[in-house]
């Protein structure tokens, strides 16, 4: 059996590998606050560790060819300027897109280490991780975050027996919910606003279905541990 975990699999990129994978002929499981599998809020810390832990304990003793763990899960918002976030909103941002995903990581790691077979954890990454952008303040550092925390927890994994292999994908711009959202925000809030309006007018957004087809592909190669991989 190969074993599949991925984040926001309720629409979009997740959505699509999932429907990859399963076509693919691998067991699935998603984790999203309205997708079929797990229902999750990963801005709740603490109920992402529970369900994290739950699920991978689930894992069969024996018969696991390969597991692949996707962190996909990421939020936008809130967008502008950082003196208009609040507090809250701030923590539930990097609740979601940082605490969750190196939990993932973390129940991942702990219940699986010593499985002898190929192991991968990808981190759906973003340009914006190599680049600020201005009204994106909070999800510039949390894509560049993971993207640091990935090349750390490779060295990790390096002198380990059977080590996970931990990458970075970069899937580029899809025409995704993300993408609305986006093009929906102000230019006072976004500057940059016009330019992406003119990506989905132009036709430059990849399908996810596209995309989720080349991540399943890249993994499949076997990348470098560390290393940020393009879609």
């Amino acid at each position: 059996m190969r074993l599949a975990l991925i984040t926001g699999g309720s629409r979009g990129l997740g959505a699509a590998l999932c429907n990859e994978y399963r076509g693919r002929n691998w067991k699935v499981i998603e984790f999203s606050r309205s997708g079929p599998g797990v229902r999750l809020d990963l801005a709740d810390t603490a109920a992402a560790a529970a369900a994290f832990a739950e699920a991978f304990v689930q894992i069969p003793s024996f018969a696991v060819d390969e597991i692949v763990v996707i962190n996909n899960a990421a939020v936008l918002g809130p967008v502008g300027p950082v003196a208009k976030a609040t507090p809250a909103a701030i923590a539930a941002h990097f609740g979601t897109n940082i605490i969750s995903a190196i939990l993932l990581a973390r129940a991942f790691i702990s219940a699986c280490q010593e499985r002898d077979c190929p192991k991968t954890f990808v981190n759906i990454s973003s340009g914006a991780a190599v680049k600020g952008h201005a009204g994106w303040s909070l999800y510039c550092t949390s894509k560049a975050a993971m993207e640091n925390f990935v090349r750390a927890l490779a060295l990790e994994q390096a002198s380990q027996r059977f080590p996970v292999r931990a990458i970075n994908v970069n899937p580029g711009v899809m025409d995704t919910a993300m993408q609305a959202e986006i093009r929906a925000v102000s230019v006072e809030d976004f500057p940059e606003r016009e330019r992406f309006v003119r990506l989905k007018l132009d036709g430059q957004l990849s399908p996810p279905e596209l995309v989720a087809t080349r991540i399943a592909d890249l993994v499949a190669s076997r990348p470098e541990p560390g290393t940020t991989v393009s879609a």
